[in-house]
């Protein structure tokens, strides 16, 4: 659980850091904790919803969101280039469905051994697999 808080804290820390690599790890963590956050908060807001379909927790869901907004696509940026692609595939994501299926497929990739054009190979808390 302290590798999980830890990797997230790295995360937050790189706010709106666009250089450099992210590894697999930082990413999924990453990934995998937003989506159990939204999971969660979709619940509270389905246990909570009104007759006419209005939920306290609705408001709660939209800061989320905007919160990981900027992380998340830096996070994806980093994880790119990690995997020696440009971090501008990101957009693919703006394309229904098939778009973030490529997106999740490049973020699954391997790593490019060694140094690439992003930098050094991530040697951090939130380390590579």
């Amino acid at each position: 659980m302290n590798n999980i808080i830890d990797s997230l804290k790295y995360t937050l820390s790189k706010y709106i850091v666009f250089d450099g690599r992210a590894s697999r790890a930082e990413w999924g963590t990453w990934v995998l904790s937003c989506f159990v956050i939204n999971f969660v908060l979709g619940i509270l807001v389905n246990l909570t919803m009104n007759a006419n379909g209005n939920s306290p927790f609705t408001i709660v869901v939209s800061l989320f969101g905007l919160a990981i907004l900027l992380p998340s696509i830096t996070v994806s940026v980093r994880r790119l280039h990690d995997t020696g692609k440009s971090g501008l595939l990101v957009l693919l994501n703006l394309i229904p469905f098939i778009g973030q299926i490529i997106v999740l497929i490049l973020c699954l990739m391997a790593p490019t051994p060694g140094p690439n054009q992003y930098g050094a190979p991530v040697t951090n808390g939130a380390s590579a697999y």
